[in-house]
């Protein structure tokens, strides 16, 4: 029985919802934001989207299918692969004259629940500071509106 692990963080973006939208799903600059990140695909529901994760020669791929597409305030993937496992989502949301840009992965840890407790402790603290630090980056890369 895998153990479920979700990462959650959100920043404020001074830019109009559009414009993160398009940042956000312009999957081959994603590693200027997303740390230990590359990612290519389509776009719209069905679409695949293929990321791969690691530092060097030391990662993983991360194939995923698009299950929720709309722009531009809510894309979700459904990870299909062998080490990522679950759901991730990405939101746009006004705020008055800003935006919140959030991103929630609700992923399944494989291997007995014993040891995906364990992982997952390790984990997810570590997966954490590095989407909110991911999502700052993010937020510099537009520019005001």
């Amino acid at each position: 029985m895998p153990t479920a692990l979700q990462v959650a963080a959100q920043v404020a973006v001074d830019a109009a919802p559009e414009e993160i939208w398009r940042t956000a799903v312009d999957w081959p600059r994603q590693h200027e934001w997303m740390w230990g990140t590359r990612a290519r695909g389509g776009h719209g529901i069905g679409a695949e989207v293929t990321g791969w994760t690691g530092i060097g020669a030391v990662g993983f791929t991360d194939p995923m299918v698009i299950t929720e597409w709309d722009p531009p305030r809510r894309c979700a993937v459904r990870h299909t692969g062998r080490v990522v496992r679950g759901t991730g989502v990405f939101e746009v949301a006004a705020r008055g004259s800003r935006c919140e840009f959030r991103w929630t992965e609700y992923l399944q840890l494989p291997g007995p629940p014993a040891v995906g407790r364990l992982v997952g402790g390790v984990i997810r603290p570590l997966a954490q500071l590095g989407l909110r630090s991911s999502l700052r980056r993010f937020a510099r890369l537009l520019p005001p509106s």
